[in-house]
């Protein structure tokens, strides 16, 4: 199986990498610079400092001829990107190869899922996600990790499972796609929460608050949007979710700990050379929210801040003041 990933940031680097090792692949880079570097090198030093990519990873400028010999099309791009780049790269994608997004986001207006998107623009093709507790710098170190690899048709899941497992990275399948993608995406909000919890200084029984009632959150979402409440409990929720708000790696947290200490959020972005999806995410996650008549307090307050200019301060204070009712049903 002949794999391309379309992206070369730190995790569609890191997923071309553990691929590489299985099978031939290429990498698609926008930037020329980075494809030399990586033929070349070897590396990624813009996104992966000091890593040592594996000798068989290719790279190309090229959108082109990145997908129209691949076996399997990998999709690492940013949400606000990945229609664009879809659209150009679908005309030379041979039939029936199936498609993985790797991206834990929400198409802003659309307020789609990246497989959605991926089912509208190539309806013949098997839409599938890879997705979990997966920080890129721990796993091209070789620590270990595991991941999901969702997609209806299990029979595509196994295929891409022997693609994507190398050494201490173990992938399980799953046919959720829905709540996998879902999982993946709204946690990324519950971790700018957690991240200004930690500027904030409010405790540790708080973030542990944050993080449990957040996971409610993102559950109830999930499951009114068609997700199985077991996924939320997995690999592609609950394990994801505790990732990205403990990890000092993670860019979601660094945003919520650079807003609890007073900067703005276009101060933040502007110094950034990776996406914090969480950020454009908690507005599409607000609107779904309203949509399906669930309640989401913390996903709400991060969307007040972010958007509003509310201060930290004042939105946590804000949820300490919410009435606790059972603690299966309130927000």
């Amino acid at each position: 199986m002949r794999v391309t990933v379309l992206g070369a940031g730190s995790w569609g680097t890191t997923v071309a990498n553990i691929a590489a090792a299985n099978a031939p692949t290429r990498v698609w880079a926008r930037n020329p610079e980075a494809a030399r570097e990586i033929n070349e090198q070897h590396s990624n030093e813009r996104y992966l400092p000091a890593a040592k990519l594996h000798d068989n990873l290719r790279a190309t400028a090229d959108l082109e001829e990145a997908v129209r010999e691949a076996d399997a099309l990998v999709i690492g791009i940013p949400s606000h990107g990945f229609r664009e780049i879809l659209e150009t790269a679908a005309p030379h994608v041979r039939p029936w190869v199936p498609i993985v997004s790797l991206t834990k986001g929400l198409e802003q207006g659309s307020m789609l899922r990246m497989s959605q998107i991926i089912e509208e623009l190539m309806p013949d093709h098997p839409a599938a996600v890879l997705t979990g507790p997966n920080l890129a710098r721990e796993i091209v170190d070789g620590k270990a990790a595991a991941s999901v690899i969702a997609v209806r048709d299990l029979k595509v899941a196994a295929a891409l499972q022997r693609v994507f497992t190398k050494g201490l990275f173990r992938v399980y399948t799953n046919h959720d796609v829905i709540g996998c993608e879902l999982g993946g995406a709204l946690k990324n909000v519950i971790a700018i929460a957690t991240g200004m919890a930690e500027a904030l200084m409010v405790g540790d029984n708080t973030r542990s608050l944050v993080i449990t009632r957040g996971l409610a959150e993102l559950t109830r979402l999930g499951v009114a949007m068609g997700g199985e409440p077991a996924t939320f409990a997995g690999l592609a929720g609950l394990g994801d979710l505790l990732a990205t708000c403990i990890s000092q790696h993670s860019r979601n947290r660094y945003v919520g700990e650079q807003l609890g200490r007073g900067r703005s959020i276009e101060e933040i972005t502007a110094e950034m050379h990776m996406v914090a999806e969480g950020v454009k995410t908690s507005s599409v996650v607000v609107e779904l929210a309203k949509q399906y008549d669930v309640e989401m307090p913390i996903a709400d307050q991060i969307q007040k801040v972010i958007y509003e200019g509310r201060d930290p301060g004042e939105a946590y204070t804000g949820l300490r003041r919410r009435p606790a009712g059972h603690e299966s049903e309130s927000g």
